[in-house]
């Protein structure tokens, strides 16, 4: 992750929302109010060749094992459980956390951060708010913990805790009272505790640009505070300062033979991103470099190779069920044209550490679509009880009790704005257009494939050319597609409009007899999207051609976040015809 004054440099980039609108009948049997669309019907397909191509033998998974903007993992074991957490940003509720039980099958359990007195979003950008989050359980008290860093109302860095992520009720923020970024707890054998964290160097001794240090301090678990004075460099610019490496970061410790080993990410979390190790007889240091570093990367990889995984670092590591190791780490899947649409995923590899330090096993080659299982593990992570991978459908009629934990919203409660009733899910919408820096009435669910098809049904009445509401797919605040329907004077129309650096233009529009629920439809081959709809639900007519999905790549818009697709209504419609 980057600190924030490299944030910062990206804020005015961010923005990518694709805004899919629909309409409800005048004459439809939602019992919404005019204004308030009902969808129902959502379904969700992935079609990624490389899926295709690869279809999974006796004894393997696939990695990505989460797709879609699932990055920054940590990953946690007590017994035969094991927790993993993902960075959220501005997304509430935020920090999705997954169980399973042998490292291949995952179900989303929750979130941590689900109520707003842990998260302080409101009027974040959406690549700001949570950065980097680690999970770890503390065998001395039996507690498990979360420390992050909160881009968001006055915050900085936290933790939460509870003892069963299963049943949640993680506790409200602690602020932990030092700077920096990504910080990371270790819980020694002996009762002792320690955070290390990314920080800037000392005042007056920063050597170039991207220059960081690594941090240590003791951490009094009583108080649940780091212990002031007890503040170390234990890195000062990385593997080798001499050659100027940047951004080291994500720091983790791991106890192996009664030495102490660090683990981090270096070279920035794009194109040079990597993992590096360092040893030391004590928590503190001082720490040595591995000889051969880095122990996981793509970067020295030709670019035009086939179906290319780049950016990888970022990196976990956890004993499996069988004892072996793997580890989890982020990468991104680009298109065709180099474009990181989908984001930063979660990835997994085994690790072999039967020397002094830790091997990943290819992680220096041209990564493969499939992995080996752990022994004696059944893959079933395309059924019904856990999350999916490779090329899946999502179908979702939003008449359960409960939302799906896939379903978030931005800076703000889902159940603020939205409803789930017997006939699908109504929206409330607010007077907050999706490029205000505000909670908006949009609930999203993240692009997971290069390649996908997204279509839903809605119910809805414009009553002025104010309101709006259809399917929307968001980068960030600046940087989106929308596509609804919405009113100008007497009559509806469907519009296609595209924003770009803040700035919109509309695309295509077309008047529009909403007399009864329509169909809403985005394709996706690579780069390439159409948005298309149909009111007697066979027949599709699409709207404005092809166009790019550039504006929805993290490499184009900016900042840390994948595509989302979401269902967006508004009241505060600033398309206008």
């Amino acid at each position: 992750m980057n600190n924030l004054r490299r944030l910062l440099k990206y804020i005015p980039l961010l923005s990518t929302v694709f805004a899919f609108g629909c309409q409800q009948s005048k004459h439809g049997n939602s019992n919404t109010e005019p204004g308030e669309p009902l969808f129902s019907n959502f379904t969700y397909v992935g079609k990624d060749k490389i899926y295709e191509q690869n279809p999974l033998q006796e004894g393997q998974f696939y990695s990505p094992i989460l797709q879609g903007c699932y990055p920054d993992p940590s990953i946690a074991r007590k017994g035969d459980d094991y927790y993993l957490v993902n960075s959220s940003f501005a997304m509430f509720p935020g920090v999705p956390i997954f169980h399973s039980n042998d490292l291949v099958n995952w179900k989303q359990i929750g979130h941590v951060l689900d109520r707003e007195s842990q998260l302080k979003v409101q009027t974040a950008g959406i690549s700001e708010g949570i950065y980097a989050p680690v999970i770890r359980y503390n065998p001395n008290n039996d507690t498990f913990y979360m420390i992050t860093t909160q881009f968001a109302g006055g915050i900085g860095n936290m933790v939460v805790k509870t003892k069963d992520p299963k049943e949640g009720n993680w506790s409200d923020p602690i602020k932990l009272n030092f700077e920096g970024i990504d910080p990371s707890l270790f819980f020694d054998d002996n009762g002792k505790a320690y955070v290390v964290h990314n920080d800037a160097p000392d005042p007056g001794k920063e050597l170039y640009t991207g220059h960081r240090v690594i941090k240590i301090w003791d951490y009094d678990v009583e108080k649940d505070q780091i212990i002031a004075g007890t503040d170390k460099i234990i890195v000062d610019g990385g593997v080798d300062i001499s050659k100027k490496p940047i951004w080291i970061e994500a720091p983790h410790i791991y106890k192996r033979n009664n030495k102490y080993y660090l683990m981090c990410a270096e070279g920035g979390t794009a194109d040079d991103h990597s993992e590096v190790i360092f040893v030391s007889d004590n928590p503190r240091g001082p720490y040595k470099p591995a000889a051969k570093n880095p122990i996981l990367t793509q970067r020295h990889l030709d670019k035009s190779r086939l179906n290319p995984v780049e950016w990888a670092g970022h990196a976990d590591i956890v004993e499996g069920p069988d004892g072996g190791l793997y580890a989890v780490f982020l990468a991104i899947r680009p298109n065709e044209k180099n474009r990181v649409n989908i984001g930063r995923e979660t990835f997994m590899l085994p690790v072999d550490w039967s020397g002094e330090f830790p091997v990943f096993q290819g992680g220096l080659e041209a990564f493969k679509p499939t992995i080996p299982m752990p022994n004696g593990v059944t893959n079933k992570m395309n059924t019904s009880d856990y999350f999916p991978n490779g090329n899946f459908i999502f179908n979702e009629k939003f008449n359960d009790n409960a939302f799906d934990h896939r379903w978030v919203a931005l800076r703000g409660p889902r159940e603020s704005f939205s409803e789930l009733t017997e006939k699908g899910l109504k929206i409330k919408p607010f007077e907050v257009s999706i490029k205000e820096k505000k909670p908006i009435s949009a609930l999203f669910h993240r692009q997971q494939h290069n390649s996908f098809s997204v279509e839903v049904e809605m119910d809805y009445t414009p009553t002025s050319d104010k309101d709006l509401a259809g399917i929307s797919t968001l980068q960030s605040e600046n940087f989106h597609y929308v596509f609804g329907v919405t009113k100008s004077g007497n009559d509806s129309y469907i519009v296609l409009a595209r924003t770009e650096k803040g700035e919109t233009k509309i695309l295509a529009s077309k008047k529009f007899d909403n007399n009864s629920p329509v169909k809403l439809n985005v394709n996706a081959a690579g780069d390439y999207y159409t948005f298309n709809f149909s009111q007697n639900g066979k027949e599709y007519e699409n709207l404005g051609g092809t166009v790019s999905g550039d504006i929805l790549s993290t490499n184009i818009a900016g900042g840390f976040t994948g595509a989302l697709i979401g269902l967006y209504a508004t009241k505060n419609n600033d398309i206008n015809l």
